[in-house]
């Protein structure tokens, strides 16, 4: 008999890939929960009340170490409010898993508030601004801080002409840090430029400012702010700032026309702008992190 036909096969599979430990696990997402239990009542009538706060929770890179983003759920069963940064052995210990809560209760409003803005979102590219509006405050009733609903309801009071309204939505936005994110890059840079073109120029420069606030140097928000303080009047503002992106980029070539017509101001204002526009914030900018 030959010994070598009865030994256990090797797990190749298993082998192919290195130990066990260093399969990749999945990352945590998903809804958890945490527990305080507080006293109640003094001597006999004293009792033991636990209260149990649910959160949406992802599991992030972070420097060095992996960490997971939670976020609490209102009383609409969504994610809402400021997301806070746990270390993920610290996380493991003190969340509990709640996924029959989060298949019940939390999915299907996500699900609903989604698409809800995705629909008014199609609204308002199509020019049905009240319909559009209808939509976007019924999203905000799940949560009135979603980034996207107010982004959105915002653009579409100044695409309607209603500033009054507009300016209302700004005050919210500016209070946001979720707003400035990367991935809502494409609805900050129009709100930005709606603001200045609805004559909101005030709005402008504090949105650009408080988007300056929050991120490390950008050459493009500085242009932008520039612009603002340019057709608000402030031309040492515009010109500072100005001076500020050209530092961070001496290249950047709509920051370079733009000081040169303030040198020369040998060229219409209309004729200079309708060569340039606000600059976008390139996608994947590490300036645009939202800070919690």
């Amino acid at each position: 008999m030959n010994l070598e036909e009865n030994k256990v096969r090797q797990d190749e599979e298993i082998s192919a890939v290195g130990t066990l430990k260093d399969i990749e696990r999945e990352k945590i997402s998903g809804v958890f929960s945490t527990q305080n239990v507080n006293k109640v009542g003094t001597g006999t009538t004293m009792r033991k009340a636990i209260q149990k706060a649910y959160w949406f929770a992802e599991q992030v890179d972070g420097e060095g170490a992996s960490v997971v983003q939670v976020q609490p759920l209102n009383d609409n069963n969504v994610p809402s409010g400021p997301k806070e940064t746990v270390v993920l052995e610290e996380f493991l210990e003190n969340f509990a898993p709640e996924l029959e809560y989060y298949q019940e209760k939390v999915f299907p409003q996500i699900k609903e508030m989604n698409e809800t803005i995705t629909r008014a979102e199609r609204q308002r590219e199509q020019g049905a601004y009240y319909s559009a509006q209808f939509d976007f405050e019924a999203a905000l009733d799940f949560d009135e801080g979603n980034v996207r609903a107010n982004f959105g309801l915002g653009l579409t009071y100044m695409e309607r002409g209603e500033s009054s309204k507009a300016d209302d939505i700004f005050q919210r936005v500016v209070k946001l840090d979720a707003a400035f994110a990367p991935e809502h890059k494409h609805l900050f840079n129009e709100f930005g430029m709606n603001l200045r073109k609805s004559g909101l120029l005030d709005q402008a420069v504090d949105y650009y400012t408080r988007a300056l606030e929050i991120t490390v140097n950008d050459e493009n928000l500085y242009y932008n702010i520039a612009r603002a303080y340019f057709e608000r009047g402030d031309k040492q503002a515009c010109l500072d700032n100005l001076n500020k992106s050209l530092e961070l980029n001496p290249g950047l070539e709509e920051a370079v026309q733009f000081l040169n017509y303030l040198k020369n101001r040998g060229s219409s204002v209309c004729v200079l702008f309708s060569t340039m526009s606000l600059l976008p914030i390139p996608a994947g900018r590490s300036s645009l992190r939202a800070l919690h």
